[in-house]
């Protein structure tokens, strides 16, 4: 198609922007990325899973990956208080439970991916060398640019307009990729952004040195694990991650109404809440916090539709659910995948129309709707992921899920066994669980786009 002067405009540096930008370079489209930040820059989402390795490999990525030293992750492990311990233990259907489960990524074989280990990573040195890769392969990349909108009104050549320095400038494209992450800026822009009223959740996070990591592991093999410590507050949970080997993330995850009822400053409120898991809270106090606290909120969203007439929406600028299991990249990495498959499809037929883009669509509704089902699930009813992980029968479906394998069609059907057993637990209160329900309820789940 003549007349714009890039084949694709991509809107933001972050993982989706720059593999998008790294698979489009390969296939020798011409693509531009405009990010607004200067590289590198604080982020959170610091854990992969699996399926992201298929992206690292397909834009040759893999071999930087071990390179950087980032440490690597071959499983997960989640932990209970201990006084729900008889709790947990309670036999439901010939099972006997645990404050502690864990999996290990090499458990299930996944279709190209050939390493058992994923990474934790430190996002900005993460995000960087991935910018800095998909500028090698050929796509233009321009840091310190602020987008202020893209006018359609020629549906067939959208235009961006954007800051440099303090100079008013524009360019062309056949198709505009959103990547700006949490701005969401087309969303915003077409009104296309819908609030989660169900996962209205809050973060608060740092760093620290020092952080005794095998406080909580079974074993030392556990000791470079991610941890999702359950907190004995509703809708409440911690993260762990390590960054390097002496660096660990810590973030407490609630729901923002938990926050808001209390008086106390950031900081004390993210104390008291790891101070409900005492073994936590005396290793933390005996380390050294090493970056500020930082917030992030708003946490949910989607958006009533992620593609259009020349342009798609991508990573956390289509979609973003509370992140316990690890999706934010995963995610990111994936959908840019699938979209800059369809584009290329459309670059040879010179047609970016909305039709163009339908399998991105439906396969990233596919995904997106099964992780959100599966997510209210897990909030609802804590014990019962610890009891589906360990029962055989079931535990290499959830470990598909875990490992971001969730983009066929077919709903995995151990969502389905899921919910029977927190909709019983639910109608029988006497039901030792019933307790340790949270706040949602079984029918939260709401398809999206």
């Amino acid at each position: 198609m003549l007349g714009a002067d890039v084949d694709v405009a991509i809107i933001g540096g972050g993982p989706a922007g720059s593999s998008c930008a790294s698979y489009l370079a390969k296939a020798g489209l011409k693509c531009v990325v405009l990010e607004r930040e200067l590289f590198p820059r604080l982020h959170v989402g610091e854990s992969l899973v699996p399926s992201t390795t298929r992206v690292l490999r397909d834009i040759g990525f893999l071999d930087r990956m071990d390179e950087a030293g980032f440490v690597r992750k071959f499983g997960a492990v989640w932990t209970a208080p201990a006084d729900n311990a008889p709790l947990y233990s309670v036999d439901f259907d010939g099972m006997e439970l645990e404050c502690q489960a864990n999996i290990r990524f090499e458990e299930r074989p996944q279709p190209g991916v050939d390493k058992n280990y994923t990474w934790h990573v430190d996002r900005g040195k993460f995000d960087l060398l991935m910018l800095q890769h998909a500028h090698q392969l050929g796509a233009a990349v321009y840091e310190g640019v602020r987008v202020s909108d893209v006018d359609f009104s020629d549906p067939k050549l959208p235009r961006i307009n954007f800051m440099l320095g303090r100079k008013t400038m524009s360019l062309t494209a056949n198709m505009i990729v959103d990547a700006s992450g949490r701005q969401t800026l087309l969303g915003n822009q077409l009104k296309l952004k819908k609030m989660d009223q169900v996962f209205n959740q809050y973060a608060l996070h740092t760093w620290f040195e020092g952080y005794d990591r095998t406080a909580l592991a079974k074993t030392k093999t556990f000791e470079d694990y991610i941890y999702i410590h359950f907190l004995p507050v509703t809708n409440t949970w911690l993260w762990q991650i390590p960054i390097t080997d002496t660096v660990t993330s810590i973030g407490v995850v609630t729901q923002k109404k938990n926050f808001e009822k209390s008086k106390e400053s950031r900081e004390n409120f993210f104390w008291d809440c790891i101070r409900t898991r005492p073994e936590l809270y005396e290793g933390l106090k005996k380390s050294q916090q090493v970056r500020g606290l930082k917030e992030e909120g708003d946490y949910s969203y989607g958006m009533s539709e992620i593609n259009g007439d020349g342009f798609a929406l991508i990573g956390d600028a289509a979609r973003f659910v509370d992140p316990i299991f690890s999706s934010g990249v995963s995610i990111a990495l994936t959908s840019a995948k699938f979209i800059s498959e369809d584009i290329v499809k459309a670059a040879e037929k010179g047609d970016f129309r909305k039709d163009s883009f339908e399998t991105f669509r439906s396969t990233m509704r596919c995904g997106t709707n099964h992780w959100y089902e599966f997510i209210s699930l897990y909030y609802r009813l804590n014990v019962l992921f610890t009891y589906f992980i360990n029962q055989k029968q079931h535990r290499l479906d959830v470990l598909k899920l875990l490992q971001g394998d969730m983009y066929e069609p077919e709903k995995p059907r151990v969502l389905d066994e899921m919910r029977k057993i927190v909709t019983e637990v639910e109608r029988r209160e006497n039901h030792p669980w019933h307790k340790l329900l949270g706040d949602l309820t079984s029918d939260t789940f709401r398809a999206t786009y």
